[in-house]
């Protein structure tokens, strides 16, 4: 019974060592590991063993014979792969590297700043080295996980559950939490690197690329960044005012995160209730929305989306919601799996009208948002192959216009970026000799969770070579505690779970840190009632 990946991979290859059969590319040493869309299972060599179900630590795994109508077409994505990647030539088990053992016995102690994927994979390698005993995880929020928690659309639950591994990761001994400090106004990076042997920024690019355009300041013209943060309970978006009132919405740019935006502002806000974490004030404000369509602008043709093959398969078997092509069928007669699956969506019959619909409009650009005060309407060029407008343009209404054409930095201190894209200039994640990076900061806006892995171990792998090249015996200073633990972590995460179970959802978060910072205050221990007539010891 063959067995198929039905997701991207979150790059923790735990799969890829429980198969006994090597079946599972590409692998850890492979090119596309950690960089590729996701992996795939040859069905040629599965034996079916299920050893890969239960390793997985998202439940992307599942047998041939259990696939839902949408999950079948992951079937031809696997048989795609290998025939286009043959691997007879591989060794028939997965090779585990040897141990690498610092030169010196340390103990050595290390601060990463940021607690989402970037950060805590970081962690993860680092403890890996009986050398360094303690990682510190600061984040100026409250609570970790960062775009995992705040980034990932709530109706992507599957996606969500890679915080059963961060679970594991953030449970190791050595491992503390720094959490509710922010690196440069409550602590120094000066006092952080007298303090640890070395200290890694992983940080995310936290801003949108804007349009250029005249009326992007307008109410109503949001970026990606701020909207996603809104429904996802983002402590800095809680109070975002978001126009829902007109019937539709442009966004601007067509990767995974215009996707997720469309989806979530065309799904059913019960169904929302019933089956995601979306914040409580995002989802009563959606229960009163009058969207009815979404359109996402792409500037160039179909072969050129940035939508994942697995987000855009999605996106193609949705019941909630009508996909709509705009673009000219001339355009839609390649071969490339992103054009195959646009060619079948824009041969499918013309919808009815019953339901909200997503139109993914191709040669298509901004050139003004319109409006006084508030967004009124979006003027849109005709761009031809090149993307290069025409001269040929036209006006729709709208109430709401979203950019989702990428991210870029903001600039740290004490960190030497590129103005431009606000990422680190390094060599290999070193910065110098004692001050790192990793995630976006190192690498720019790419990639899936699963890349932090990857990128992760190139730059722990500098650490440990700059710990090996220092023959300085000197030893940091003790760093006071700061902020709130893993175990203050998770009493909010248990409040979170108890408060959505009487609401009958999955979770309920807390957006409010004063909120946050009363859930995760330890609980006094009840009084013990003396018994009537007895002496207490």
């Amino acid at each position: 019974m063959p067995h198929v990946v039905t997701q991207s991979c979150c790059a923790d290859a735990s799969c890829v060592v429980a198969c006994p059969v090597n079946c599972i590319h590409p692998a850890p040493g492979e090119p596309g590991f950690g960089t590729a869309e996701m992996l795939f299972v040859d069905p040629a060599t599965c034996v079916g063993c299920s050893a890969c179900v239960t390793a997985c630590p998202v439940g992307a795994i599942k047998p041939d014979t259990t696939l839902t109508d949408a999950e079948l077409p992951f079937l031809e994505l696997n048989a795609q792969y290998y025939h286009r990647n043959p691997h007879e030539d591989r060794t028939p088990l997965a090779l585990v590297p040897t141990q690498r053992r610092l030169r010196r016995p340390g103990p050595f102690r290390i601060a990463v700043i940021g607690a989402g994927p970037a950060g805590l994979y970081t962690a993860d390698e680092l403890l890996r080295h009986p050398e360094i005993t303690t990682v510190d995880v600061y984040d100026r929020l409250r609570t970790p996980y960062g775009l995992v928690r705040h980034g990932v659309a709530p109706d992507h639950g599957s996606t969500k559950r890679v915080t059963e591994l961060f679970a594991a990761i953030e449970s190791q001994p050595g491992f503390r939490y720094r959490l509710g400090v922010d690196v440069g106004t409550d602590v120094t990076l000066a006092q952080l690197r007298s303090e640890y042997h070395g200290v890694v920024y992983a940080v995310g690019a936290s801003h949108d690329r804007t349009l250029g355009i005249p009326g992007e300041h307008l109410a109503g013209s949001l970026g990606a960044t701020d909207l996603v943060g809104w429904y996802n309970g983002h402590p800095d978006r809680r109070e975002l005012t978001v126009p829902l009132h007109h019937e539709r919405a442009v966004v601007i740019g067509n990767g995974n995160v215009a996707l997720d935006v469309a989806r979530m502002l065309t799904r059913d806000p019960q169904w929302l209730a019933e089956h995601t974490d979306i914040a409580p004030h995002a989802l009563n404000q959606l229960r009163h929305s009058n969207i009815r369509e979404v359109r996402i602008l792409g500037r160039r043709g179909p072969a050129n989306a940035a939508f994942t093959v697995p987000e855009l398969l999605g996106l193609k078997q949705a019941t909630h919601v009508d996909v709509v092509v705009d673009a000219d069928p001339s355009t839609l007669t390649g071969t490339d799996r992103h054009t195959l699956i646009l060619r079948e969506l824009a041969e499918r019959p013309t919808p009815t009208g019953t339901r909200p619909r997503i139109v993914l409009e191709f040669h298509a650009a901004p050139v003004e948002i319109i409006g006084d005060r508030r967004t009124v309407a979006l003027e849109i060029a005709r761009t031809g192959a090149d993307g290069v407008p025409t001269g040929t343009t036209r006006v729709v209404d709208t109430g709401l216009v979203v950019r989702a054409i990428g991210f870029r930095g903001s600039g740290t201190t004490g960190l030497p970026t590129d103005p431009a894209t606000g990422i680190a200039r390094h060599d290999r994640g070193r910065v110098e000799p004692g001050l790192y990076v990793a995630g976006w900061v190192k690498r720019g806006p790419r990639g899936f969770i699963g890349t932090n892995k990857t990128c992760a171990q190139e730059t722990v792998e500098s650490i440990l070579d700059d710990l090996d090249g220092t023959d300085t015996t000197d030893t940091p200073a003790t760093p006071p505690t700061r902020g709130v633990g893993l175990d203050a972590w998770r009493r909010l995460d248990a409040a979170e779970i108890a408060r959505g179970a009487t609401e009958g959802r999955p979770r309920v978060k807390l957006t409010d840190p004063h909120e946050q910072a009363r859930a995760q205050a330890p609980r006094e221990a009840p009084r013990r009632k003396r018994a009537w007539g007895v002496v207490p010891a």
